[in-house]
Order: structure tokens, then sequence, then C-alpha cells
């Protein structure tokens, strides 16, 4: 496809968003505006963007398809903006943000003007930020949530899965309502309990500094989305308020049931608990992105010699296999493996397991 494409916001989403659009329609021309002017000047150094805006009001106004890819506040006032702006008549805008109903209820004002705006949400992302992070896959298999506008026609529609078929993600159409509901679930509400977990760990940490090593095995994994940027969840929490409220009344009921469970010793009730939570965790998709971005680890038993993590790092550049991380592990309670090797994707994590297996004896094991 021909076209001006104007991507405001060029981090990770941003950056990524450009990639796969300039791979799929290389005759397309994209241009970037980001507020830091360090992301704007490594993006166009990059050739992720063809070129800088010389403002947010000039890029707008050339662009066949406007894409905002900065946090939901932001969001919101660009929406606000935009709607004041003189822009190209057919003009498409959608965003990336996290929440839909507030968004799209501020979309209202491009719809009073008869512009076309479709709600959107890449839900992948990665451990790291910025546009120097960006990745062409990083939607991948993923999946990608539209939330069409009153003024969006069906044509709008497929024009924008046209331009994002360079993502190769999983494209789907949901209400807004349904999109909050669903990421508040899978997504918001367990970044709240993740944050929980940490600030009582933190708090018994004070008397018992113990805590603090000891938690650096399972306790470190199964609380990582803790350290997502703090900036960008209390925006989203704000969005989405209703509907954390629900799930943290529904939490707290949960909570009591378990507290009466344990306190008449009930040895059935436990059981069934446990049980019933592993029958449908492990009944899902252990392969799809899902709304929280996947960690592809491999867990390796090494044995305890010098030099066995540059033997094992040795193979893996053999065969060309990239790390993103590697760390080893003090506690193993109820943990396989004591060396813990990250990956970019699922392909180079099956890569890594087979190059170990052919050239070692470890156990290994997919987290």
């Amino acid at each position: 496809m021909r076209g001006n494409v104007f991507i405001a916001g060029l981090g990770l989403i941003g950056g990524s968003l450009a990639k796969a659009v300039k791979k799929a329609h290389p005759q397309a021309h994209i241009t970037g505006f980001d507020l830091r002017e360090s992301e704007l000047g490594l993006a166009e150094a990059l050739n992720i963007i063809d070129e800088k805006a010389a403002s947010f009001e000039a890029g707008a106004a050339a662009a066949d398809l406007i894409m905002i890819a900065v946090p939901v506040l932001q969001t919101e006032r660009m929406i606000e903006h935009l709607a004041s702006l003189p822009l190209k008549e057919g003009v498409l805008i959608t965003d990336t943000g996290s929440t839909k109903s507030r968004i799209m209820k501020r979309a209202r004002v491009l719809e009073d003007r008869g512009i076309a705006f479709i709600g959107g949400h890449p839900m992948a992302g990665s451990h790291k930020s910025g546009v120097a992070a960006s990745k062409e896959l990083l939607f991948e298999n993923a999946f990608y949530l539209l939330t069409p506008g009153g003024a969006a026609e069906e044509k709008h529609v497929a024009i924008l899965k046209k331009w994002l078929e360079g993502t190769r993600a999983k494209i789907l159409e949901v209400t807004a309502e349904q999109h909050d509901e669903i990421t508040g679930v899978i997504s918001h509400f367990p970044h709240i309990i993740a944050a929980s977990l940490v600030h009582q760990a933190r708090k018994f940490n004070r008397d018992n500094p113990l805590i603090e090593r000891l938690a650096a095995g399972g306790f470190r994994d199964i609380t990582r989305i803790a350290s997502s940027n703090p900036e960008m969840w209390k925006d989203i929490s704000l969005h989405n308020k209703d509907i954390l409220l629900s799930l943290l009344s529904d939490w707290r009921d949960e909570m009591n049931d378990v507290l009466s469970i344990l306190e008449r010793e009930d040895e059935e009730g436990l059981y069934r608990y446990f049980d019933d939570a592993k029958t449908f965790r492990d009944s899902l998709p252990a392969r799809s992105q899902g709304a929280i971005p996947a960690f592809y680890e491999l867990y390796v038993d090494v044995p305890d010699y010098p030099g066995v993590i540059s033997e094992l790092t040795g193979y893996l550049a053999e065969e060309r296999i990239s790390i993103t991380n590697i760390r080893i592990m003090e506690t193993r309670d109820d943990v396989y493996g004591i060396l813990v090797i990250s990956f970019q994707n699922e392909k180079d994590r099956l890569r890594a397991k087979n190059c170990i297996e052919q050239k070692t004896t470890y156990d290994l094991f997919l987290a």
C-alpha cells in the first residue's frame, strides 16, 4: 500500500509498528513524532522511520494513517488535539492503548467530524523499552484487538487490517467494554496482585532480611510483572477503574473463602481449590501470546563446577543463538533447574534446548 503513515510515539510499540508496516508496505512513507528528541533521533538514525515530523500538527496533517502509540492519558489528549486540526479527507486514525472504553468515548470528537477512529491494542511487549528495542516481529502470533468507532465502516477496518498485515498478529474485533473486561481480568488485575505480593514481602523483609535473598527464585518469577513501568500502570488502572474495582471486590470474597477453608482445616476444600486452579491453568495455551508478554526461558540443571556457564553459552554461540538474559537461581524449591536462560522468541528457545540436549546430559525444563 502507498500512503503517508504518521506514528506518534516511538517507543517499543511505535517503533515495532513502524518496522512491521515498512516491511509489508515498502512504498509507504513513515513519519515519526516523539516528545523525547533522543528517541526520535534514534528512530531516524536506525531507519525505523523515513523522516521526523517538523511537529505533531505537521505530521498529522499530511497523514493517510495516524497511529497513536503513547500512554493512555496522552492518547486522550492527542485525540482531542487531532479533532481541532485540518486533517486529510479520508484519514484513518488508530491507537495502541491498553484500555479502550474511555478512549473510544474521547474519540467521539473525531466521529463528529466524520473521521474514522479504530481503537487498537496489540497484546505484545517486551522486558525492554524504547525504540532501540523495537522488533519487526514483536506482534507475530500475538492477539491484536480492534474496537471500531461509530464513524468506522467495514472498509475502514479492512484498510487498517491491510496496513497491519506485516505484524502477523491475530486480529480480532471486540467492543470497548469487552476489551476492558478481558484485559482487566488477564492483565490489569494480575499487575495489581503482583504488586501487592511484592509489597507484602517488602514489609516482612524489614524484620527478616533473609526474605529478600530467598525471594530471588520462584517468588521473583511469579511477580515479575510488578517491575513494569509504574507511570503506565497508574494510567491504565485509572482508565479501567470500574472493572478493577469489581475484580478486587471479587478477589476479596475469594480470599475470605480461602481464609474460611484454612480456619476450618478443610483438607478436601483445600485440595479442590488447588486442583481446580491447576486443571484450568494447565489447560491454557502454552505456545500462544496473551495479554502479558511471554518470557521464553529455559531452565538448565547444571553441575556446580568452574566454567560450566561459559561452556553452555559457548555451545549456543556456535549455533548463533542469541541470549537476552542469563541468571543463577539461589533457591530451588518447586523450581526445575538452577540456571535460567532467556531468549527473544520460542524458536530460539527450542533451538537452544535441542543444542544443549545434543551436547550435554543436563536436565532441561521449559517454563
